[in-house]
């Protein structure tokens, strides 16, 4: 029979019970790791001290590190201009001169980070413009046009230095640094490091026989320390560097001795040799750098709005380098108004540069910051006593241009490792964001990506003697764009910040580790705060506060 519409259907057989999702099988292979604000494997961080002979050696150590960037920038331009070697001596003894009193006012009242202040490669194209416009005019001798260029150049820097004072003490800059997030912090920092590859390998193998053998002694050094018991291990950790300087510069002046460089092209005595510069015979005795030695500075409008872009980069470059050297040091974040009065003091010391008449104005040093790291010492003292060192050779330029000799294929092996330990550190700012957010992964690749392939293509199309890409009527207009777009930090934080703050940034705060970075933005919103960044000496009592 037929079923009919009243025939009742059986009901559905009962479904076993959904199992449960899949364990992850991460937690039972190895242990995971919270976000750490602070570093927590330093032997010193910055508020404590090594012992006092430790210190010396140590602060010594970061003076022969920057010493590099400033002989680099001083063979780049002194030549153009028309300089001798006992010129190229001269305007070396300045940058270090001012490195010292820049780095001791910053390390007191400025950041009060464990931060060298050197001279910036940021300002050689606007120099290289100023060279150029100086072609066309004739002088009885070189010197005298040396003498113009640097005239010129003091008063460019001069000015310039007024858009870094009043961008810091009107809290300008730290109005700006309160848009940015982890997001934004990575790229910056990541690039500070990676922006500077040119220096490394590339400048390494103008001599590779002098800079391989120092990059791999370098890595064998970290091997050796794996000798946890060794008497020789905390030596290598904190000296090592000092001490693979020391064996492959005696090896370059062996070979430099035994004629191997005798009959070679330009550009490998130029990088090989250690007497190529000539500077220990050109350089003075006793000489103390002082206001306006090279005369009246000269003031020329087309050239300032260059030096004017050129300080907002190294501005962007030194905020960057501050990030880095706080999680080195073992330091919070800094805060808001910590970097608005960094960048204000840093518009002074480019002031003092202009006024003592340095070939180029001041940025934080991305290579002593990546120190801290490879010492494992974040001690605000020791970059204090390095300006003693810097200060002495200097004045006795004998024995500063005898440091100077050292080939520059040794510092471009030391910075492989440098800059490669300060791109890291922006790495780790990740781990205060959503690592599996698309839209991080978005905004991060983006910023990382142009920060780095926007400035290869300025650079790769700027000529020798400063002609960029961008080449309108306004050689002014020209200047600042080109200078602003060759430096990797500069585009990565134009980029960065306007990317995460415009693409769905209040939906995603959360996701963009904003609850972890709001409090560093508050003068009060981190007790750590006042103990790493205050001033000393009771200095809140007689500087008005919003200066602080």
């Amino acid at each position: 029979m037929g079923e009919t519409a009243h025939t009742h259907q059986q009901p559905p057989p009962p479904q076993a019970a959904a199992a449960p999702p899949p364990s992850s099988l991460a937690f039972s292979k190895g242990p995971s790791w919270a976000p750490a604000e602070q570093l927590h494997q330093l032997q010193y961080c910055i508020q404590s001290n090594p012992p006092w002979y430790q210190t010396c050696l140590l602060a010594f150590q970061h003076y022969i590190v920057m010493l590099g960037t400033t002989v680099l920038i001083t063979r780049t331009l002194v030549t153009q201009m028309g300089g001798d070697p006992g010129d190229a001596a001269r305007v070396i003894q300045t940058l270090v001169f001012m490195s010292g009193i820049n780095t001791l006012l910053q390390t007191m009242i400025g950041t009060r980070l464990p931060t060298v202040m050197g001279p910036s490669y940021a300002f050689v194209l606007p120099v290289l413009s100023i060279i150029r416009d100086y072609n066309d005019e004739t002088f009885s001798k070189d010197h005298d046009r040396f003498v113009d260029i640097m005239r010129t150049i003091q008063g460019s820097l001069i000015v310039s230095s007024f858009v870094n004072i009043i961008l810091g003490y009107s809290k300008g800059w730290g109005t700006l640094t309160r848009f940015f997030s982890p997001i934004t912090i990575v790229p910056v920092v990541c690039v500070v490091g990676l922006g500077l590859f040119m220096r490394g390998f590339p400048l390494l193998a103008n001599c590779v026989e002098i800079g391989l053998p120092m990059l791999i002694l370098l890595v064998i050094c970290q091997y050796l320390k794996r000798f946890q018991y060794s008497s020789v291990h905390p030596v290598l950790e904190m000296f090592g560097l000092l001490i693979c300087v020391g064996i492959i510069w005696a090896f370059a002046a062996i070979l430099t001795v035994a004629g191997a460089y005798n009959n070679v092209g330009y550009q490998t005595k130029q990088s090989c040799r250690t007497d190529r510069s000539y500077l220990v015979s050109s350089s003075p005795w006793v000489r103390v750098p002082y206001p306006f030695q090279w005369g009246a500075p000269k003031f020329r409008a087309s050239h300032v709005f260059g030096m004017i872009g050129a300080a907002l980069v190294s501005s962007a470059e030194s905020t960057g380098t501050f990030f880095a050297a706080a999680r080195l040091a073992g330091a919070t974040s800094p805060p808001a108004h910590v970097l608005s009065r960094s960048i204000g003091l840093q518009g002074v010391g480019l002031l003092l540069n202009g006024i003592f008449g340095a070939a180029v104005g001041i940025t934080a040093s991305v290579e002593n910051v990546g120190l801290l790291g490879l010492t494992h010492i974040g001690s605000r003292r020791v970059v204090q006593v390095s300006t003693a060192f810097m200060f002495f050779f200097s004045i006795f330029g004998k024995f500063g241009a005898l440091f100077a000799s050292i080939p520059l294929a040794i510092f471009a092996a030391a910075y492989c490792v440098l800059y490669g330990i300060v791109a890291a550190i922006g790495i780790s700012f990740i781990q205060f964001s959503n690592n599996n957010s698309m839209r991080n992964h978005y905004v991060l690749g983006l910023a990382l990506f142009l920060g780095i392939s926007i400035p290869q293509y300025f650079v790769s199309n700027t000529t020798g003697d400063g002609h960029g890409p961008v080449r309108a009527d306004g050689g002014w207009f020209n200047d600042i764009l080109n200078t602003v777009f060759s430096s990797p930090p500069t585009v990565a934080m134009i980029v960065g910040t306007l990317l995460d703050n415009l693409l769905e940034a209040k939906k995603n705060a959360n996701d963009r580790g904003i609850p972890w970075w709001k409090p560093f933005q508050n003068r009060k919103g981190d007790s750590r705060s006042d103990e790493y960044y205050s001033m000393p000496i009771r200095m809140n009592e007689w500087m008005p506060t919003r200066y602080l």
